[in-house]
């Protein structure tokens, strides 16, 4: 049976069988190893983090006694749902990071600070910004529909990957992408996109 273990960038999981170019995980295990089905909670902890798919030839037996593995279409994608680089296998993305929002925090602090932004309650945190002052990998959603900013267009997101550009929605939006990583993608911070995004112009 398909796992709910896909992100989205509203931070839902979902089941797909596409595959997306990074794992992660929220701090632990909040499914049941015997049945591999979610429990009640969608994170053990505020450390949600985006790591790569392979390190130091670690095997994993997905959604078993470990932490609960999640996947991401990208990297676009896990910022938008409230996640940061792994210290881990992604260190120099996380220091990146860590140094592109600009504000002194530690890694901890920046979970907490993320913790704060991702969520209302159990539900996402969307954040009101004008379309045009957004950095490109910023995520918004239109309707019911996810955008990621690619320059001057905005590209439609998909479990599979991103639509042909459209253009740039004009006025205020909706942000899903949080403040705080808003600031590193401003400060810099260049994250990894899936194959289907178009270069920039």
């Amino acid at each position: 049976m398909p796992l709910q273990n896909r992100v989205t960038p509203f931070g839902e999981l979902g089941t797909d069988s596409a595959r997306g170019l990074l794992f992660g995980n929220r701090g632990g295990r909040f499914h049941d190893p015997v049945t591999r089905t979610l429990r009640t909670r969608r994170w053990a902890s505020k450390q949600w983090i985006c790591c790569v798919l392979a390190f130091k030839g670690r095997h994993r037996e997905v959604w078993r006694t470990g932490y609960t593995e999640l996947f991401f279409l990208d990297e676009v994608t896990a910022l938008a749902a409230g996640h940061r680089p792994c210290c881990e296998c992604r260190r120099v993305a996380a220091r990146a990071y860590q140094a592109a929002t600009a504000s002194g925090l530690s890694l901890a602090e920046i979970d907490a600070r993320l913790h704060i932004e991702r969520l209302d309650g159990r539900a996402k945190r969307l954040h009101r910004a004008q379309a045009r002052a957004l950095p490109s990998a910023a995520m918004i959603v239109i309707g019911a529909e996810p955008f990621a900013i690619r320059g001057e267009t905005m590209l439609p997101w998909s479990s599979g990957g991103y639509g042909p550009p459209q253009p740039l929605a004009a006025g205020m939006v909706d942000v899903l992408t949080p403040p705080l990583t808003l600031a590193a993608l401003r400060g810099g911070y260049a994250p990894l996109w899936h194959p289907t995004a178009p270069p920039l112009r």
